[in-house]
């Protein structure tokens, strides 16, 4: 049973507050996924292990059944385009566009999985849903909100946001105060600096939808493609309800594009909310600078774990993982070759048991009722694996409490050829040092940690024997 209420910092009302979902029976997040156009680097894990803590405890207060977690996948985006060009110039657009995202988007799931988090329940891509896009702009022109005009780039369904009385109150911004300090001039066809793209038409080589808007009784027929706000608006729509209990993403994402979610579906809808919380992970820097392509400070997840580019060594995806928990997640995180060293250290003094449904320590589950805070979650995770040895109730809570944040360590499985032929190496290196074949002994001893196994040595508690028990190295 869980003790005490979940209590979160609310980026909307900017202050911590207990959670109370619209419907226990029926907890809903939604959190922006990646658009892939290219391998997610570092920064973009952090989203991903966050809310999957947090949708891991909100699966422990209200059950699994209860929760939904849905994060997207955007799949049409000018950067999508520019990279399909560049990397198929020899394809159709449309083929070389399904490459390019075919291909990003299984690494990305098997980022995701590497880093021990779970898959969101459901997972919307933007292409299977660009049509009622189309429609919710149209509901908007109808409504007064949006207006078609004609830039350089072609015609374009812009959203007002002069119509919308509250605007900016996510970021905390005033339009009035925008509009002061505005240094670059309204374009012409734009009423406001500020307004912003619901739909925009595409040129002969770029890939569009058929879509015709009626506006001041005129009909404009617009080949073309969704503005990536309205994008996840209908995504979060279609799948949570016009209001729904909690929305993610990044620090970065608050403007313009969740104050511009918010602006279409409330104005859409009737609402005064789209989600009743908001939530914000801190942004991350690489060895205490912004991460550039150009200035050649960024790895991707991929790259972290299977090359020796950071570090000049691998790193497994469960120690990414812990290593970024020891932040909080509000706070900005240095992501360094110094912190992954320091939470591989305390990963490999977790003892490997398994999860039997003991009951998780409220020490663990108190800090993650207070606004996700892993940072304390993860010391109190570490007491109680120094203690795991004491008993199978020790043990027990161990494993629940660390599983709950999905870092329980688990012994990798060998095949049985390889655990014979171990197991061989270990009795010859016995038969050595009985024969005080010392050369030998040790020998043997570099070669079996050097394909990762670990050698205790120990005597037979009723003939006093030595003996030697072995595991495989995390």
């Amino acid at each position: 049973m869980i003790m005490g209420s979940l209590q979160l910092y609310n980026t909307l009302t900017r202050n911590k507050s207990e959670f109370v979902p619209i419907d226990e029976q029926n907890v809903r997040m939604y959190v922006c996924g990646p658009t892939v156009y290219d391998f997610a680097h570092i920064g973009n894990a952090r989203p991903v292990i966050v809310f999957d803590v947090l949708n891991r405890v909100l699966r422990a207060i209200y059950g699994e059944k209860h929760v939904t977690y849905v994060r997207n996948i955007t799949d049409v985006d000018d950067k999508i385009n520019a990279r399909a060009l560049r990397d198929f110039p020899q394809l159709p657009l449309n083929e070389a566009i399904a490459k390019v995202t075919e291909k990003t988007t299984k690494q990305y799931h098997d980022d995701v999985q590497a880093l021990g988090c779970l898959a969101p329940d459901i997972e919307p891509r933007a292409t299977e849903y660009v049509m009622a896009m189309a429609e919710m702009a149209q509901d908007l022109i109808n409504k007064g909100f949006a207006y078609v005009a004609k830039g350089a780039q072609g015609r374009e369904v812009l959203f007002s946001v002069e119509s919308m009385p509250n605007y900016g109150a996510l970021s905390n911004r005033k339009l009035e105060d925008q509009k002061a300090g505005a240094r670059i001039a309204v374009e012409d066809h734009k009423r406001n600096s500020g307004d912003f793209v619901l739909w925009k038409e595409s040129s002969a080589s770029e890939p569009g939808w058929d879509a015709e808007y009626l506006d001041e009784g005129e009909t404009h027929h617009i080949k073309g493609r969704p503005g990536w706000h309205i994008e996840c608006s209908v995504m979060a729509r279609e799948h949570l309800g016009e209001v729904f209990d909690i929305h993610g993403g990044g620090l970065d994402l608050i403007f313009p594009h969740h104050e511009n979610e918010i602006a279409q579906s409330c104005c859409a809808h009737g609402e005064d909310k789209m989600a009743h919380t908001w939530l914000h992970n801190g942004f991350l820097q690489l060895e205490g600078r912004k991460m550039s392509k150009s200035d050649g400070n960024f790895v991707t997840i991929t790259e972290l774990m299977t090359t020796d580019k950071f570090g000049g060594r691998k790193w497994s995806g469960q120690v990414l993982k812990l290593a970024m928990l020891m932040t909080h997640y509000r706070e900005p995180i240095d992501f360094s070759v110094k912190r992954l060293e320091e939470a591989e250290a305390i990963w490999k003094k977790w003892p490997t048991v398994e999860n039997k449904g003991g009951a998780v320590a409220q020490s663990v589950m108190d800090a993650l009722l207070d606004d996700l805070n892993t940072v304390n979650a993860i010391q109190a995770i570490h007491t109680l694996a120094g203690k795991a040895h004491e008993s199978d109730e020790a043990a027990a809570t161990f494993a629940a409490s660390a599983d709950l944040l999905g870092l329980l360590p688990v012994a990798e499985a060998i095949s049985d050829d390889a655990s014979s032929d171990i197991e061989t190496k270990v009795a010859l290196r016995l038969e050595c040092l009985a024969n005080k074949d010392w050369g030998q002994a040790d020998q043997i001893r570099d070669e079996l940690k050097s394909m990762g196994v670990l050698l205790k040595d120990g005597k037979d508690p009723d003939t006093g024997e030595r003996v030697t028990t072995w595991e495989m190295e995390r």
